[in-house]
């Protein structure tokens, strides 16, 4: 009965020692997971605080870069004024004017500046004089606003002796519009305004921080800019304006904000967006992480690789989305030229016979004689103008392209049942293109009617790969061009032939 007993306390034993090994093997191992995870997710989080601070800080260069465009853009835009001799060289303080000699240069000048005021969406283009007296396009605000200090106070916006001009906004409290002053003479002093809001699309941010603010702000931190307006000319939130206190260029991550902040002239491009948001997704993924890390070893390490990775994704996209923003032309915000080809090409390439497409190749008729005598800033107006027409004229389905200097490529996927309507609706699309550059473009400086000539071919008529698209569209265009421009011209095989023949 001893050994018997012996023997069962002996088994007893051997099983707590199994249990305990069991245990203790399971405790080392689930520690040694939990101490792995917890190294990978620091590093993790450390590598994707880099990353985030990284592209935020890419963004913010982004966005005072887009705001420095886009001042430059008005600042030339203003100074066309003087195109017009008179509007420098005339002062309407002059005691020696001629009173109907006065009246006829004045309105010269105010034609002149209500030419260019159309130009953007301008409150005010004007002149005003020390005598307060006003050329241009002066709304009532502004009028009630100034009064009679109008002179005087627009003068005092001037910050720049250098080139005797300024930006300046919150006269009198009022931040809903921002101010463009330049200095004509002693006595004069031209200035434009518009509307706060315009900036909307210069602080573009892109999706993946769609919940990241983005204000500009003063000297004295009040905010100038803000989706919401209801900010505007508010001091910058504490918690905000505290972490970037005596900076002018910077980056800041704590556990509450992100802050990144760039100086643009006078003023600072401040862009913000609550810690744990960022890394929202991130926290979630450590607390699943260490929950999965008890349940087995050899599925903690498998749910931990699993886990980091999709920790990682959230930069994957963001990378994802900055990549995105490399394929797009930024005068035009269509597809630039190699975009477009992947795209075009791909599309074709997996495309069925059954299917129908149409590529048009679009070039914009006497645009270097447009560059050469009216400028570059007006060239650019009209592609920018160009990729407004090409994106109000076709759909979502389409791509759109630019794919040379003043050349436009558009691959038409439009679906219908039948071709006669997929054709008819091609015509009325190439006679939409046409009759928006009469409409928009008619010369308005009386140089030059800007118009644009079209070649088109069809999938799989004219070609069954985007390079053949493109050649037969490229001939086509040239019968556009040989017959006068300003038209479209469809691709056909046998006038090609005959055109071969007799050349």
């Amino acid at each position: 009965m001893s050994g018997k007993k012996n023997s069962r306390a002996s088994l007893r034993n051997i099983s707590k020692a199994q249990v305990l090994m069991i245990l203790g093997f399971g405790f080392i191992v689930v520690a040694a997971v939990i101490l792995v995870s917890s190294l990978a997710i620091r590093k993790t989080d450390e590598v994707l605080k880099n990353k985030v601070i990284s592209l935020t800080s890419s963004l913010n260069v982004q966005m005072k870069l887009n705001m420095d465009s886009y001042l430059s853009r008005m600042e030339t835009i203003a100074t066309l004024a003087f195109g017009e001799s008179e509007a420098y060289t005339y002062d309407a303080t002059d005691p020696n004017n001629d009173e109907y000699e006065a009246i006829n240069t004045e309105k010269k000048i105010s034609e002149r500046l209500f030419s260019l005021c159309i130009m953007e969406n301008f409150v005010d283009y004007g002149i005003v004089y020390r005598n307060n007296r006003t050329v241009g396009k002066i709304s009532n605000g502004t009028s009630t606003l100034f009064g009679d200090k109008i002179f005087s106070e627009l003068s005092s916006m001037i910050s720049r002796p250098r080139t005797n001009d300024g930006w300046s906004t919150g006269y009198g409290n009022n931040f809903k519009r921002i101010y463009y002053v330049k200095k004509v003479h002693e006595n004069a002093v031209l200035f434009i305004s518009f509307y706060a809001s315009e900036l909307d699309a210069v602080f573009d941010n892109p999706e993946t921080l769609s919940d990241m603010d983005i204000r500009l702000v003063n000297q004295d931190k009040n905010i100038i800019y803000s989706k919401n307006t209801e900010e505007l000319g508010s001091p910058l939130p504490t918690e905000i304006s505290s972490r970037i206190e005596g900076k002018i260029s910077a980056s800041v991550l704590d556990n509450e904000y992100l802050v990144s902040l760039d100086s643009c002239g006078g003023w600072f491009v401040v862009c913000s967006i609550p810690t744990p948001i960022i890394l929202n997704e991130k926290n979630e993924m450590t607390t699943y992480i260490y929950f999965t890390a008890g349940v087995a070893a050899f599925l903690a390490v498998l749910v931990a690789l699993l886990l980091s990775y999709r920790i990682i994704s959230p930069i994957r996209k963001t990378v994802s989305s900055l990549d995105d923003k490399a394929r797009i032309d930024l005068l035009t915000g269509i597809l630039n030229k190699r975009s477009f080809e992947e795209y075009a090409g791909n599309c074709l390439a997996n495309s069925l016979e059954s299917e129908r497409h149409a590529l048009i190749i679009l070039d914009i008729d006497n645009f270097k004689g447009v560059n050469d005598t009216l400028g570059h800033a007006y060239g650019d107006k009209v592609l920018e103008k160009t990729g407004e027409i090409l994106r109000s004229t076709f759909s979502d389905d389409d791509y759109l392209g630019r794919i040379g200097g003043d050349e436009f490529c558009i691959l038409v996927n439009t679906r219908f049942d039948s071709s006669d309507k997929f054709d008819a609706f091609l015509l009325e699309k190439c006679k939409e293109l046409s009759s928006a550059y009469h409409e928009y473009y008619s010369g308005r400086d009386g140089d030059y009617k800007i118009s644009a000539s079209m070649g088109v071919a069809l999938w799989p008529d004219n070609g069954r790969s985007f390079e053949e698209m493109y050649s037969a569209c490229d001939s086509a265009l040239y019968r556009s061009k040989k017959s006068g421009r300003d038209t479209f011209t469809f691709y056909d095989a046998n006038t090609e032939s005959e055109g071969t023949e007799n050349e």
